[in-house]
């Protein structure tokens, strides 16, 4: 069993009350982020001295905005499309005033619009559009998607498809404070008659402030870059910007999305409406995603005895958590190989309980990262006061019977061993 020597709580660690939303962290609504005080306390503590940053489950590039705000380049890789375009726009410098320029030609066109200007536009069409918009919302979603591809400036027009894509999701007809699609109810859905226009001018003028406070604070001569690859099966190495990093800073998903966090629902009609191919795939590419077929023995005590005594309850549950370890141990093998001799990993986890189960992923990180030549330095345990994600989960799978799932969150800190022989 892992031992508990540096694991403590420590409450200002927790940030309550704090303004996650600052610089271009405001940009998007997203599930489980990261918030920006614990990347950034990691960094000031662990990477004064680090050149290159990497976060192998980016999302929408929390540590990415951190580490460019303090002078570190950063590598971030997620398999959600929508996660990728949101982080990327989050840490490309854009001038405010070519924002302000293309803004007042989007106010004329909508302007021109209202005025009855004709235009030739053609409705998308995907599975269930009619259930989740009314028909005056496809027109006028339909309308900014027109304007936002004639933007010719490439970086602005990633910044107006980050404001759309949360636009999408807010004038849909789903149940809002969700990150599961959940349709609103029939006699709310009566009365749900959102100016679209108008929400989408206004996420445009926030996201703009938040671009120009982000400006002021981002080092000049850093780098990031957002790919697409999954860390469980490979990491191009020789295609990265550096062959080793310094740290890793992330939080990666706790269990598979089917029962913990389900990204892909939470994306899907944004990646719908912005043409992402993959966009029914974000939850089977997830780790976990894929279930197998046999049992899984990790010859890892703290793994496999967790692992049997849910066996014992259900069969069926225990290889879903197979499923999520194998994939894990895999991804984790891989990011160890890209961190220095010395470097630090630091990972943002939450422990889950299935079939009344607790399943320590702390320990369990520890345990995995150990196994690839690193040193426990310290796990520091947080209270979630904020985090977009379920409180509760039906452990038993039967109704009405819940249990508190995340109301911690641990910062599990290693560090590389320097071979010295």
């Amino acid at each position: 069993m892992a031992d508990v020597i540096n694991k403590y709580r420590d409450e200002a660690w927790d940030f309550a009350g704090a303004n996650t939303k600052q610089y271009t962290h405001v940009f998007h609504n997203y599930p489980a982020m990261m918030i920006p005080q614990v990347a950034g306390k990691i960094l000031d503590i662990y990477g004064k001295d680090a050149s290159w940053l990497f976060d192998p489950y980016c999302g929408t590039g929390t540590s990415l905005v951190e580490a460019s705000v303090r002078g570190i380049s950063a590598i971030g890789t997620d398999i959600n499309p929508l996660a990728r375009l949101i982080a990327k726009v989050k840490t490309t410098p854009i001038d405010v005033g070519v924002i302000d320029e293309y803004i007042s030609k989007f106010h004329s066109y909508i302007y021109e619009i209202k005025m009855g200007r004709n235009i030739d536009i053609a409705i998308p069409q995907f599975d269930n559009i009619h259930y989740w918009f009314k028909e005056e919302t496809i027109t006028w979603l339909t309308i900014l998607k027109h304007f936002i591809e004639t933007v010719k400036n490439a970086d602005v027009r990633d910044f107006f498809l980050v404001a759309f894509s949360e636009t999408v999701r807010d004038v849909s007809l789903t149940r809002k404070g969700e990150f599961k699609l959940y349709r609103m109810p029939e006699a709310k859905i009566e009365r749900w008659n959102p100016d679209v226009a108008h929400v989408f001018m206004t996420k445009l003028v926030r996201n703009r402030e938040g671009m120009r406070e982000y400006l002021s604070l981002r080092s000049g001569n850093v780098r990031v870059y957002v790919y697409d690859f999954d860390t469980v099966y490979g990491i191009p190495y020789s295609s990265l910007p550096t062959d080793k990093v310094d740290i890793v800073v992330t939080s990666p998903p706790y269990g598979d999305s089917r029962t913990t966090v389900a990204y892909g629902q939470f994306s899907r009609l944004s990646n719908q409406w912005l043409g992402f191919e993959d966009k029914n795939n974000v939850d089977k590419r997830s780790m976990g995603g894929q279930r197998v077929k046999e049992y899984i023995t990790f010859n890892i005590p703290l793994i496999d005895d967790i692992i049997l005594s849910i066996w014992h309850r259900d069969k069926r549950r225990a290889y879903d958590v197979m499923a999520f370890y194998r994939d894990y141990q895999r991804s984790i093998s891989n990011i160890a190989r890209l961190v220095r001799p010395g470097g630090i990993v630091a990972y943002v986890v939450g422990n889950r309980t299935v079939k009344g189960i607790n399943i320590p992923n702390d320990e369990i990180t520890k345990v995995l990262f150990e196994d690839c030549g690193f040193e426990h330095v310290e796990t520091i345990i947080r209270a979630i006061p904020s985090k977009r994600m379920p409180r509760k989960n039906s452990p038993s799978n039967i109704k009405g019977m819940t249990g508190a799932t995340m109301n911690y969150e641990y910062i599990v800190v290693l560090r590389k061993i320097i071979d010295r022989t």
